[in-house]
Protein backbone atom coordinates (compact mmCIF):
# COMPACT_ATOMS: atom_id res chain seq x y z
CA UNK A 1 0.00 0.00 0.00
CA UNK A 2 1.32 3.36 -1.38
CA UNK A 3 2.07 6.20 1.57
CA UNK A 4 -0.17 8.36 -0.21
CA UNK A 5 -3.42 5.97 0.03
CA UNK A 6 -2.33 5.09 3.46
CA UNK A 7 -2.26 8.84 4.56
CA UNK A 8 -5.39 9.34 2.91
CA UNK A 9 -7.20 6.81 5.26
CA UNK A 10 -5.66 9.13 7.97
CA UNK A 11 -8.43 10.92 9.83
CA UNK A 12 -8.97 14.40 8.41
CA UNK A 13 -7.62 16.13 11.67
CA UNK A 14 -4.24 13.87 11.66
CA UNK A 15 -3.51 14.64 8.41
CA UNK A 16 -3.79 18.33 9.62
CA UNK A 17 -1.49 18.02 12.63
CA UNK A 18 1.03 16.18 10.22
CA UNK A 19 0.84 19.38 7.42
CA UNK A 20 1.59 21.40 10.08
CA UNK A 21 4.20 19.73 11.95
CA UNK A 22 5.86 19.30 8.45
CA UNK A 23 5.05 22.89 7.65
CA UNK A 24 6.87 24.22 11.45
CA UNK A 25 9.73 21.48 10.03
CA UNK A 26 10.24 23.55 6.96
CA UNK A 27 9.88 26.91 8.68
CA UNK A 28 12.57 25.84 10.92
CA UNK A 29 15.01 24.58 8.49
CA UNK A 30 14.71 27.66 6.28
CA UNK A 31 15.69 29.98 9.84
CA UNK A 32 18.41 28.09 11.02
CA UNK A 33 19.54 28.22 7.04
CA UNK A 34 19.62 31.68 6.71
CA UNK A 35 21.53 32.10 9.90
CA UNK A 36 24.24 29.77 9.23
CA UNK A 37 24.75 31.36 5.51
CA UNK A 38 24.94 34.34 7.79
CA UNK A 39 27.14 32.83 10.49
CA UNK A 40 29.47 30.79 7.39
CA UNK A 41 29.91 34.11 5.36
CA UNK A 42 31.07 36.19 8.50
CA UNK A 43 33.58 34.14 9.39
CA UNK A 44 35.04 34.44 6.18
CA UNK A 45 36.63 37.83 6.54
CA UNK A 46 36.03 41.60 7.33
CA UNK A 47 33.02 43.13 5.48
CA UNK A 48 31.39 46.16 6.65
CA UNK A 49 28.80 44.04 8.17
CA UNK A 50 31.13 42.02 11.08
CA UNK A 51 33.63 44.04 13.38
CA UNK A 52 37.21 43.07 13.26
CA UNK A 53 37.61 40.77 16.38
CA UNK A 54 39.82 38.50 17.95
CA UNK A 55 40.52 35.25 15.76
CA UNK A 56 38.26 32.61 17.27
CA UNK A 57 36.28 31.35 14.59
CA UNK A 58 39.06 30.12 12.64
CA UNK A 59 37.91 26.89 12.06
CA UNK A 60 34.81 28.53 10.04
CA UNK A 61 37.41 30.48 7.80
CA UNK A 62 37.49 29.65 4.35
CA UNK A 63 34.48 27.84 4.23
CA UNK A 64 31.90 30.64 2.52
CA UNK A 65 32.57 34.19 1.24
CA UNK A 66 32.63 37.70 2.62
CA UNK A 67 29.57 38.28 4.03
CA UNK A 68 27.85 41.28 1.99
CA UNK A 69 24.64 43.37 2.51
CA UNK A 70 22.99 41.93 -0.31
CA UNK A 71 23.18 38.23 1.12
CA UNK A 72 23.11 39.19 4.48
CA UNK A 73 19.47 41.22 3.65
CA UNK A 74 17.97 38.35 1.82
CA UNK A 75 18.89 35.97 4.86
CA UNK A 76 17.50 38.11 7.54
CA UNK A 77 14.48 38.61 4.93
CA UNK A 78 13.89 34.99 4.93
CA UNK A 79 14.65 34.31 8.80
CA UNK A 80 11.09 37.28 9.41
CA UNK A 81 9.61 35.19 7.03
CA UNK A 82 10.49 32.06 8.77
CA UNK A 83 9.54 33.60 12.01
CA UNK A 84 5.90 35.05 11.06
CA UNK A 85 5.61 31.51 9.55
CA UNK A 86 6.07 30.02 13.21
CA UNK A 87 4.28 32.63 15.18
CA UNK A 88 1.03 32.01 12.81
CA UNK A 89 1.56 28.38 13.46
CA UNK A 90 1.46 28.54 17.14
CA UNK A 91 -1.54 31.03 17.61
CA UNK A 92 -3.18 28.94 15.30
CA UNK A 93 -2.00 24.92 16.04
CA UNK A 94 -0.05 25.40 19.30
CA UNK A 95 1.61 22.40 20.60
CA UNK A 96 0.05 20.47 17.94
CA UNK A 97 2.93 21.88 15.20
CA UNK A 98 5.30 23.14 17.92
CA UNK A 99 5.97 20.58 20.18
CA UNK A 100 8.34 21.82 23.12
CA UNK A 101 10.79 19.48 22.02
CA UNK A 102 11.02 20.97 18.71
CA UNK A 103 11.45 24.42 19.89
CA UNK A 104 14.18 23.49 22.47
CA UNK A 105 16.01 21.89 19.90
CA UNK A 106 15.44 24.62 17.62
CA UNK A 107 16.40 27.84 20.04
CA UNK A 108 19.56 25.93 21.29
CA UNK A 109 20.96 25.16 17.84
CA UNK A 110 20.21 28.96 17.03
CA UNK A 111 22.03 29.68 20.52
CA UNK A 112 25.38 27.12 19.76
CA UNK A 113 25.68 28.97 16.03
CA UNK A 114 25.81 32.27 17.53
CA UNK A 115 28.02 31.03 20.35
CA UNK A 116 30.69 29.66 17.79
CA UNK A 117 30.54 32.07 15.37
CA UNK A 118 31.68 35.26 14.71
CA UNK A 119 30.21 38.28 16.59
CA UNK A 120 27.87 40.16 14.21
CA UNK A 121 26.80 43.29 13.59
CA UNK A 122 28.28 45.61 16.40
CA UNK A 123 31.53 46.58 17.94
CA UNK A 124 29.77 46.95 21.48
CA UNK A 125 30.93 43.74 22.69
CA UNK A 126 35.05 44.71 22.39
CA UNK A 127 34.52 47.73 24.04
CA UNK A 128 32.95 46.26 27.23
CA UNK A 129 36.41 44.23 26.73
CA UNK A 130 38.03 47.36 26.59
CA UNK A 131 36.31 48.81 29.96
CA UNK A 132 37.42 46.02 31.75
CA UNK A 133 40.85 45.63 30.61
CA UNK A 134 41.50 49.51 31.21
CA UNK A 135 40.20 48.84 35.07
CA UNK A 136 42.33 45.29 35.76
CA UNK A 137 45.77 45.94 33.46
CA UNK A 138 46.27 49.60 33.62
CA UNK A 139 44.24 50.80 36.49
CA UNK A 140 42.79 53.69 34.61
CA UNK A 141 38.92 54.38 35.78
CA UNK A 142 36.20 53.57 32.95
CA UNK A 143 34.15 56.14 34.21
CA UNK A 144 36.61 58.98 33.35
CA UNK A 145 38.38 57.30 30.44
CA UNK A 146 38.04 55.91 27.01
CA UNK A 147 39.40 53.49 25.20
CA UNK A 148 42.30 55.57 23.58
CA UNK A 149 43.28 55.81 26.92
CA UNK A 150 44.81 52.04 26.48
CA UNK A 151 46.06 52.44 22.59
CA UNK A 152 48.65 49.95 23.12
CA UNK A 153 46.28 47.38 24.54
CA UNK A 154 45.32 44.32 21.81
CA UNK A 155 41.82 45.07 22.46
CA UNK A 156 42.00 48.85 20.92
CA UNK A 157 42.11 48.04 17.40
CA UNK A 158 39.06 45.93 17.88
CA UNK A 159 36.82 49.00 19.70
CA UNK A 160 34.75 51.08 17.48
CA UNK A 161 36.33 54.10 15.76
CA UNK A 162 33.26 55.75 17.32
CA UNK A 163 33.67 54.43 20.93
CA UNK A 164 37.51 55.28 21.36
CA UNK A 165 37.09 58.75 23.58
CA UNK A 166 34.19 57.52 24.81
CA UNK A 167 34.14 56.96 29.02
CA UNK A 168 31.41 53.51 29.57
CA UNK A 169 28.17 54.15 30.08
CA UNK A 170 27.11 50.77 31.69
CA UNK A 171 26.57 50.72 34.85
CA UNK A 172 29.04 49.68 38.23
CA UNK A 173 27.92 46.78 38.87
CA UNK A 174 27.96 45.30 35.26
CA UNK A 175 31.57 47.10 35.06
CA UNK A 176 32.49 45.32 38.41
CA UNK A 177 31.20 41.80 36.87
CA UNK A 178 33.04 42.54 33.76
CA UNK A 179 36.56 42.88 35.76
CA UNK A 180 37.35 39.41 36.10
CA UNK A 181 37.06 38.47 32.77
CA UNK A 182 39.89 40.81 31.40
CA UNK A 183 42.34 38.06 33.60
CA UNK A 184 41.33 35.73 30.93
CA UNK A 185 43.20 37.82 27.90
CA UNK A 186 41.50 39.35 24.81
CA UNK A 187 39.91 36.08 23.60
CA UNK A 188 39.21 34.49 26.92
CA UNK A 189 36.75 37.85 27.66
CA UNK A 190 35.61 37.67 23.94
CA UNK A 191 34.00 33.45 24.47
CA UNK A 192 33.20 34.83 28.41
CA UNK A 193 30.98 37.64 27.51
CA UNK A 194 29.46 35.45 24.35
CA UNK A 195 28.70 32.47 27.00
CA UNK A 196 27.34 35.91 29.61
CA UNK A 197 25.17 36.57 26.52
CA UNK A 198 23.96 33.18 26.23
CA UNK A 199 23.27 32.15 29.26
CA UNK A 200 21.37 35.70 29.78
CA UNK A 201 19.18 34.74 26.39
CA UNK A 202 18.38 31.52 27.70
CA UNK A 203 17.78 32.57 31.55
CA UNK A 204 15.20 35.20 29.75
CA UNK A 205 13.28 32.66 27.63
CA UNK A 206 13.36 30.12 30.93
CA UNK A 207 11.34 33.11 32.70
CA UNK A 208 9.38 34.16 29.34
CA UNK A 209 8.11 30.94 29.83
CA UNK A 210 7.43 31.48 33.33
CA UNK A 211 5.34 34.15 33.52
CA UNK A 212 3.13 33.37 30.26
CA UNK A 213 2.23 30.06 32.32
CA UNK A 214 1.34 31.75 35.83
CA UNK A 215 -0.70 34.76 33.99
CA UNK A 216 -2.46 31.79 31.64
CA UNK A 217 -1.18 32.89 28.73
CA UNK A 218 0.32 30.17 25.71
CA UNK A 219 3.69 29.76 26.95
CA UNK A 220 4.78 28.37 23.64
CA UNK A 221 3.58 31.55 21.38
CA UNK A 222 5.62 33.51 24.20
CA UNK A 223 9.00 31.69 24.05
CA UNK A 224 8.98 31.57 19.61
CA UNK A 225 7.76 35.35 19.96
CA UNK A 226 10.98 35.90 21.94
CA UNK A 227 13.58 33.12 20.95
CA UNK A 228 12.81 33.27 17.07
CA UNK A 229 12.83 37.21 16.66
CA UNK A 230 15.19 37.60 13.90
CA UNK A 231 16.34 40.90 15.83
CA UNK A 232 16.82 38.92 18.47
CA UNK A 233 19.31 36.37 18.22
CA UNK A 234 20.87 37.67 15.18
CA UNK A 235 21.59 41.51 16.43
CA UNK A 236 21.18 40.96 20.13
CA UNK A 237 22.56 37.60 20.78
CA UNK A 238 25.09 37.70 18.40
CA UNK A 239 26.52 40.87 19.25
CA UNK A 240 26.66 39.57 22.58
CA UNK A 241 24.96 42.89 24.02
CA UNK A 242 24.65 43.14 27.59
CA UNK A 243 20.91 44.37 26.74
CA UNK A 244 20.37 40.60 27.50
CA UNK A 245 21.63 41.09 31.20
CA UNK A 246 18.82 43.60 31.44
CA UNK A 247 16.16 41.45 30.06
CA UNK A 248 17.12 38.33 32.42
CA UNK A 249 17.12 41.15 35.17
CA UNK A 250 13.41 42.33 34.04
CA UNK A 251 12.10 39.21 33.80
CA UNK A 252 13.21 37.55 37.18
CA UNK A 253 11.76 40.90 38.57
CA UNK A 254 8.87 40.53 36.98
CA UNK A 255 8.30 36.92 37.72
CA UNK A 256 8.46 37.72 41.39
CA UNK A 257 5.71 40.27 41.45
CA UNK A 258 3.62 37.58 39.44
CA UNK A 259 3.85 35.17 42.30
CA UNK A 260 4.68 37.37 45.46
CA UNK A 261 1.88 37.52 48.14
CA UNK A 262 1.03 41.51 48.83
CA UNK A 263 3.47 43.22 50.89
CA UNK A 264 5.82 40.09 51.26
CA UNK A 265 9.42 40.44 50.69
CA UNK A 266 9.44 39.36 47.03
CA UNK A 267 8.05 42.74 46.59
CA UNK A 268 10.95 44.23 48.30
CA UNK A 269 13.29 41.75 46.43
CA UNK A 270 11.85 42.62 42.65
CA UNK A 271 12.32 46.44 42.83
CA UNK A 272 15.59 45.35 44.21
CA UNK A 273 16.85 43.38 41.22
CA UNK A 274 15.24 46.19 39.21
CA UNK A 275 17.56 48.31 40.80
CA UNK A 276 20.44 46.01 40.07
CA UNK A 277 19.61 45.40 36.36
CA UNK A 278 19.54 49.29 35.76
CA UNK A 279 22.95 49.43 37.21
CA UNK A 280 23.91 47.04 34.38
CA UNK A 281 22.17 49.27 31.99
CA UNK A 282 19.97 52.53 33.53
CA UNK A 283 17.05 51.79 30.77
CA UNK A 284 15.59 48.89 33.04
CA UNK A 285 14.68 51.93 35.99
CA UNK A 286 11.83 53.13 34.71
CA UNK A 287 9.71 49.74 35.72
CA UNK A 288 10.24 50.85 39.13
CA UNK A 289 7.21 53.72 38.79
CA UNK A 290 4.51 51.18 37.76
CA UNK A 291 5.38 48.48 39.93
CA UNK A 292 5.49 50.78 43.09
CA UNK A 293 2.33 52.29 42.03
CA UNK A 294 0.59 49.24 40.99
CA UNK A 295 1.81 47.08 43.92
CA UNK A 296 0.88 50.30 46.63
CA UNK A 297 2.69 48.75 48.98
CA UNK A 298 5.32 49.83 51.20
CA UNK A 299 7.82 46.95 50.60
CA UNK A 300 8.58 47.83 46.93
CA UNK A 301 9.67 51.38 48.16
CA UNK A 302 11.99 49.98 50.47
CA UNK A 303 13.44 47.65 47.99
CA UNK A 304 14.23 50.02 46.32
CA UNK A 305 15.72 51.82 48.60
CA UNK A 306 18.19 49.63 49.90
CA UNK A 307 19.70 48.31 46.23
CA UNK A 308 20.01 51.89 45.93
CA UNK A 309 21.95 53.00 48.89
CA UNK A 310 23.72 49.55 48.15
CA UNK A 311 24.48 50.14 44.62
CA UNK A 312 25.64 53.78 45.25
CA UNK A 313 27.78 52.95 47.83
CA UNK A 314 29.11 50.04 45.40
CA UNK A 315 29.60 52.45 42.51
CA UNK A 316 31.33 55.25 44.71
CA UNK A 317 33.97 53.40 46.70
CA UNK A 318 35.21 51.48 42.96
CA UNK A 319 34.66 54.78 40.64
CA UNK A 320 34.57 57.60 42.93
CA UNK A 321 31.41 59.95 41.56
CA UNK A 322 31.37 59.46 38.28
CA UNK A 323 30.75 55.87 39.03
CA UNK A 324 27.15 56.70 39.96
CA UNK A 325 26.41 60.06 37.48
CA UNK A 326 23.79 57.74 35.55
CA UNK A 327 22.46 61.06 34.81
CA UNK A 328 25.44 62.74 32.58
CA UNK A 329 26.26 59.51 30.87
CA UNK A 330 22.11 59.28 29.95
CA UNK A 331 22.30 62.89 28.72
CA UNK A 332 25.46 62.17 26.45
CA UNK A 333 24.48 59.05 24.60
CA UNK A 334 20.75 61.14 24.14
CA UNK A 335 22.69 63.48 22.17
CA UNK A 336 24.32 60.60 19.87
CA UNK A 337 21.85 60.60 16.76
CA UNK A 338 21.69 57.63 14.39
CA UNK A 339 20.43 56.92 10.79
CA UNK A 340 18.46 54.34 12.04
CA UNK A 341 16.57 56.44 14.52
CA UNK A 342 12.54 57.51 13.79
CA UNK A 343 13.40 61.16 14.29
CA UNK A 344 16.30 61.25 12.14
CA UNK A 345 14.21 59.73 9.22
CA UNK A 346 11.33 62.15 9.93
CA UNK A 347 13.40 65.06 9.84
CA UNK A 348 14.44 63.74 6.66
CA UNK A 349 10.86 63.09 5.59
CA UNK A 350 10.16 67.44 6.32
CA UNK A 351 13.13 68.22 4.53
CA UNK A 352 15.06 68.72 7.48
CA UNK A 353 19.35 67.47 7.05
CA UNK A 354 18.81 65.97 10.70
CA UNK A 355 17.79 66.36 13.94
CA UNK A 356 18.41 69.82 15.64
CA UNK A 357 18.68 70.63 19.81
CA UNK A 358 14.80 71.65 19.47
CA UNK A 359 13.92 68.39 18.09
CA UNK A 360 15.95 66.93 20.91
CA UNK A 361 13.95 68.75 23.56
CA UNK A 362 10.45 67.78 21.88
CA UNK A 363 11.04 64.30 21.92
CA UNK A 364 11.95 64.10 25.65
CA UNK A 365 9.10 66.17 26.61
CA UNK A 366 6.58 63.60 24.18
CA UNK A 367 8.29 60.75 26.08
CA UNK A 368 7.67 62.30 29.40
CA UNK A 369 3.93 62.87 28.52
CA UNK A 370 3.88 59.09 27.62
CA UNK A 371 5.50 58.01 30.95
CA UNK A 372 3.46 60.25 32.97
CA UNK A 373 -0.46 59.41 31.57
CA UNK A 374 0.98 54.94 31.81
CA UNK A 375 1.78 55.97 35.34
CA UNK A 376 -2.03 57.98 35.68
CA UNK A 377 -3.38 54.34 34.18
CA UNK A 378 -1.37 52.15 36.13
CA UNK A 379 -2.56 53.79 39.25
CA UNK A 380 -5.92 53.61 38.05
CA UNK A 381 -5.83 49.42 37.24
CA UNK A 382 -3.67 49.12 33.61
CA UNK A 383 -1.69 46.08 34.11
CA UNK A 384 1.77 47.55 35.44
CA UNK A 385 3.79 45.20 33.09
CA UNK A 386 2.15 46.43 29.56
CA UNK A 387 2.53 49.83 30.96
CA UNK A 388 6.11 49.04 31.23
CA UNK A 389 6.56 47.57 27.83
CA UNK A 390 4.80 50.60 26.29
CA UNK A 391 7.49 53.19 28.12
CA UNK A 392 10.35 51.15 26.86
CA UNK A 393 8.47 50.74 23.34
CA UNK A 394 8.08 54.62 23.45
CA UNK A 395 11.71 54.84 24.69
CA UNK A 396 12.97 52.87 21.45
CA UNK A 397 11.20 55.02 19.22
CA UNK A 398 12.23 58.39 20.50
CA UNK A 399 15.61 57.69 20.80
CA UNK A 400 17.52 59.83 18.41
CA UNK A 401 20.00 56.75 18.64
CA UNK A 402 18.31 53.66 17.90
CA UNK A 403 19.90 50.29 17.73
CA UNK A 404 18.54 46.95 16.56
CA UNK A 405 18.45 45.73 20.19
CA UNK A 406 16.89 48.49 21.61
CA UNK A 407 13.68 47.44 19.82
CA UNK A 408 13.81 44.31 21.70
CA UNK A 409 13.43 45.82 25.09
CA UNK A 410 9.71 45.86 25.30
CA UNK A 411 9.20 42.52 23.77
CA UNK A 412 9.69 40.38 26.71
CA UNK A 413 6.88 42.06 28.31
CA UNK A 414 4.67 42.57 25.66
CA UNK A 415 4.48 38.60 24.82
CA UNK A 416 2.87 38.18 28.18
CA UNK A 417 0.85 41.01 28.27
CA UNK A 418 -2.73 40.98 28.34
CA UNK A 419 -3.03 43.85 25.90
CA UNK A 420 -1.59 42.28 22.82
CA UNK A 421 -2.04 45.64 21.19
CA UNK A 422 1.34 45.68 22.81
CA UNK A 423 3.02 42.90 21.10
CA UNK A 424 1.63 44.16 17.43
CA UNK A 425 3.53 47.65 18.17
CA UNK A 426 6.75 46.36 19.29
CA UNK A 427 6.89 43.67 15.96
CA UNK A 428 5.73 46.68 13.59
CA UNK A 429 8.24 49.21 14.81
CA UNK A 430 10.57 46.20 14.50
CA UNK A 431 9.38 45.49 11.14
CA UNK A 432 10.02 49.37 9.98
CA UNK A 433 13.19 48.77 11.70
CA UNK A 434 14.01 45.61 9.47
CA UNK A 435 12.21 47.72 6.05
CA UNK A 436 14.59 50.70 6.94
CA UNK A 437 17.42 48.28 6.12
CA UNK A 438 17.07 47.18 2.91
CA UNK A 439 17.76 50.03 0.57
CA UNK A 440 21.02 48.18 -0.19
CA UNK A 441 18.64 45.37 -2.06
CA UNK A 442 17.33 48.18 -4.86
CA UNK A 443 21.34 49.03 -5.77
CA UNK A 444 22.32 47.73 -8.52
CA UNK A 445 24.76 44.34 -8.52
CA UNK A 446 28.45 45.68 -8.89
Amino acid sequence: MSVAVESERLPAGVRSERRQAALASLLGALLLAALLEIAIDAASGHSPLIPRSPDTDGWLKGVGEHLGFRIFLIALLVSCGAYAGLLALAARAGAVAISKRFAIWLIGLIHLILFVGPVLLSTDVFSYIAYARMGVVHGINPYTHGPLSIVGDPIFHDVGSDWVRTATAYGPIYTLLSYPLALLGVAGALWAMKLWASLASIATLILVWRCARIRGLEPMFALLAVALNPLYYIYGLGGAHNDLIMLAAMMFAVSLTLVARPGSRREGEAAAVIVAGALVKATLGVLLPFMIVSRRRLAPVVGTLVAIAAGALIGFIAFGIHGIDIVAALNRDAALVSTDSFANEIAHLFGKPGVFPVDHDLLKAGLVIVFVHLLWRTWRGYDWIAASGWTLLAISVTSTWLLAWYTLWPLPLAVISRDRRLLVATLAVQGLFVIHQLSPLLAPVQ
